[in-house]
């Protein structure tokens, strides 16, 4: 295992949609391995490392709410976007939303309150200079002065997210106890074929508010 980071992460909101809600949105009971290291990524990425989720700590009470949301009914064109690429066209191109705009609902978690521990790995792109020692020193310098590539968000980007760092390793107790079946739950998205991106999902068991990453079983 690589070097390790503690963060807590805090926010009012917060919404990981389930992939099999097509037409409104309700969030997974606790958020995904996959939207915890968009968190930490927010904060430091470089292609040379890849960062692993550990474990989850839950330690509000799961609380849901519902909210209607503006979305917009369409996205932008992909070959539209290509022919501009390619100079095909230099039409103007852009999205309206005050024209495709509509209202959804939506079950969205609140006050939502995680530590998540997380390492790092050196990638194949990683070159001479980059040693763990360096890119774990970078990214605990940035944790502490708050620093960020974009602000990180709980799902979403208007549900904002508060980070901090846990550096002596004092995780405060979770107020979840037992054992709970979240059932099955996305883990990431396999993109070792960019032409055919794969969702990967885990069985997702709590045990006294701690889901542990280390010991899941992750299938297509």
């Amino acid at each position: 295992m690589g070097y390790g980071i503690t963060i807590r992460v805090q926010g009012d909101y917060a919404l990981f949609t389930r992939p099999e809600m097509k037409v409104e949105r309700v969030s997974y009971d606790v958020i995904t391995p996959s939207a915890a290291r968009g968190l930490i990524e927010a904060v430091y990425w470089k292609p040379a490392i890849r960062w692993v989720i550990d474990k989850i700590h839950v330690l509000n009470e799961i609380e849901f709410t519902n909210i209607r949301r503006n979305e917009v009914s369409e996205k932008a064109s992909e070959s539209e976007a290509r022919r501009r690429m390619n100079g095909t066209t230099t039409a103007p191109m852009y999205l309206a939303a005050t024209e495709a705009r509509q209202q959804r609902a939506a079950m969205v978690l609140k006050n939502v309150d995680y530590v998540i521990e997380a390492h790092f790995e050196l990638t194949p792109k990683a070159g001479p200079d980059d040693t763990e020692e360096k890119h774990y020193n970078i990214v605990l310098r940035r944790l502490r002065r708050g620093q960020n590539f974009h602000a990180p968000c709980l799902g979403t980007r208007e549900f904002g997210a508060k980070l901090e760092l846990i550096e002596d390793g004092a995780i405060p107790q979770s107020p979840l106890v037992g054992h709970r079946d979240l059932g099955w739950m996305l883990y990431d998205l396999d993109f070792s074929n960019p032409r055919d991106i794969q969702p990967r999902f885990f069985k997702a068991e709590m045990y006294e508010g701690v889901i542990d990453l280390t010991r899941v079983e992750v299938k297509q």
